[in-house]
């Protein structure tokens, strides 16, 4: 009768996880379906919608025949295809991939790269895009002017990149190759002899923003660009077997070293003059300074070249005294009385985030006015009520860095080489997923919630995270801006088009389509 009973069990289990796998099949299908046929623009996408596809948004309101870059943007989606056809092995998935791709290849600049986004509807309607919504941006200063050239700037062109090399070694067929190839070509012709590489490319200097020169050039370490260049062409060169990219990786990697500042304040900055590598500004709230959150990012990533290299011990060697700096910088209580976060930890302190590179000063930044054209941004050594969209502190947990560091350095090199793509001989494979579930505050919506969730359309509703005013031209008679109503906003008045949090404004959402979707994809590849 046991025997019976566990048959039956293990009988209901199996038909009970058929029907769950089905279940998850047609909401995946259903919800692919919607944004490929219905959301999408060409195969391409932005960041939010409203349900009537009245208004959507990249990081900025965009129009509706706009294909935004930015994670999670057109490329994103198209990870996130080849996910589910990972999964599923439907083909329908690759055509989608694919789709998507050519809406890519369709974006792709002739110079190999792509901007933030780019237009169906062609140049005349991006450059009208750029004279009214992006002019009025008050706080994203990079979409002020246009360039027409490609960035590196918030993974834009590296993303895109990717989602190629994946698409390519997929199934080998050439007809991905070739965008594949133009982008690396790219890569490697904006790469400064020095090693590092520009936010922008071709190179321009038509934005002397406030009278500070163009930044676009300058080389640049924020938002990853030269540690995400690096991670791209280290893909390249251990699954296509391109060898010659193993230099420009080395160069890239041993200019990290260079850019380290010397003591007392042994950082990195988060953009260099290209001449003589000294720290250098970018927008108006990104002051030339040593920023304490990009020197711990470095100090990781030097472990992960060290790591790369089998060893070479030159790139342990500034890590000491990059902790001594940040060490140096913790801030007493009460200042941290005045920080809108506590730290997490007795191992966590509270730093500023730009320290003036020669006299060691905090720069704590600023603002007054109520759009782009009164509006001014300044710094100072005042904490309390700094801007909200650009942290000017930093959370930096220094035990955790100093135990990674001894960890990192007693691991026996030949392990490393073993585990080193620069002392393999043979090729590998990308991981077969790009995405995996995360876990918000230790759990994750149940299967049933999100297979639940689809509106009888075939989307999930949702609040869209970011919205904004729409594009009013701005009045002549604009009263001088000396207020401080908007010091501590994401955005300022009617007048400025920048995004601000959301919670009511409900519509859908491409990241949620991704994180809902990537669970499904791993209940049916069975890991879940």
């Amino acid at each position: 009768m046991k025997k019976i009973m566990l048959c039956f069990t293990v009988l209901f289990a199996c038909v009970a996880g058929q029907a769950a796998d089905k279940q998850a099949l047609q909401a995946m299908k259903r919800a692919t379906r919607y944004m490929m046929e219905v959301a999408s623009y060409n195969g391409g996408f932005v960041w939010s919608y409203l349900p009537d596809l009245s208004r959507q948004w990249g990081e900025l309101e965009a129009r509706r025949t706009m294909a935004w870059i930015q994670p999670p943007g057109t490329p994103a989606v198209g990870h996130l295809m080849l996910d589910a056809w990972r999964a599923t092995h439907d083909e329908y998935y690759y055509q989608c991939a694919e789709r998507i791709a050519g809406a890519l290849v369709w974006g792709q600049l002739p110079c190999g790269g792509w901007n933030y986004m780019f237009d169906f509807a062609g140049e005349t309607s991006t450059r009208q895009w750029y004279a009214t919504v992006g002019k009025n941006a008050w706080r994203l200063e990079e979409f002020q002017h246009y360039y027409g050239n490609a960035t590196y700037d918030d993974g834009g062109t590296i993303q895109a990149a990717k989602f190629f090399l994946r698409l390519y070694l997929e199934k080998n067929d050439p007809v991905w190759r070739a965008p594949l190839e133009k982008v690396i070509r790219f890569i490697l012709a904006s790469q400064y002899p020095v090693g590092g590489w520009p936010q922008r490319y071709p190179l321009m200097y038509d934005h002397p923003f406030g009278g500070m020169a163009d930044y676009s050039s300058f080389i640049t370490l924020n938002d990853d660009v030269i540690p995400e260049i690096i991670d791209f062409l280290l893909q390249c060169y251990q699954t296509l077997g391109l060898s010659s990219l193993k230099e420009p990786i080395i160069r890239a990697m041993n200019l990290a070293i260079l850019l380290q500042q010397g003591e007392p304040y042994s950082g990195w900055a988060d953009q260099y003059t290209v001449d003589d590598l000294q720290p250098a500004h970018a927008r108006s709230y990104e002051p030339r300074s040593v920023n304490t959150g990009t020197t711990t990012f470095m100090i990781h990533k030097l472990m992960d070249y060290y790591a790369l290299t089998g060893g070479d011990a030159k790139y342990l060697s500034g890590i000491p005294a990059a902790i001594r700096f940040i060490e140096s910088q913790k801030l007493p209580e009460t200042e941290v009385a005045k920080w809108k976060r506590r730290p997490n930890g007795p191992d966590e302190i509270l730093t500023p985030r730009f320290v003036h590179p020669e006299s060691g000063i905090p720069l704590y930044v600023h603002r007054k006015g109520s759009n782009v054209k009164n509006g001014y941004y300044y710094t100072d050594q005042n904490l309390e009520r700094t801007i909200a969209h650009y942290s000017s502190a930093a959370l930096i947990d220094v035990k955790r860095l100093k135990t990674e560091y001894e960890r990192v350095k007693a691991i026996p090199k030949e392990e490393l080489k073993r585990s080193s793509p620069f002392f393999r001989d043979s090729l590998v494979s990308l991981p077969p997923f790009y995405y995996y579930p995360r876990r918000r505050f230790g759990q994750a919506p149940a299967l049933d919630e999100i297979i639940g969730g689809l509106t009888k359309e075939g989307y999930w509703l949702s609040p869209i995270r970011q919205i904004s005013h729409p594009y009013r031209p701005l009045p002549e008679d604009l009263p001088a801006g000396d207020e401080s109503r908007f010091a501590e906003t994401m955005a300022g008045d009617e007048y400025d088009t920048s995004p601000f949090p959301n919670t009511e404004v409900m519509g859908i959402s491409t990241a949620v389509f991704i994180e809902n979707m990537t669970r499904l994809i791993h209940a049916v590849a069975g890991n879940e």
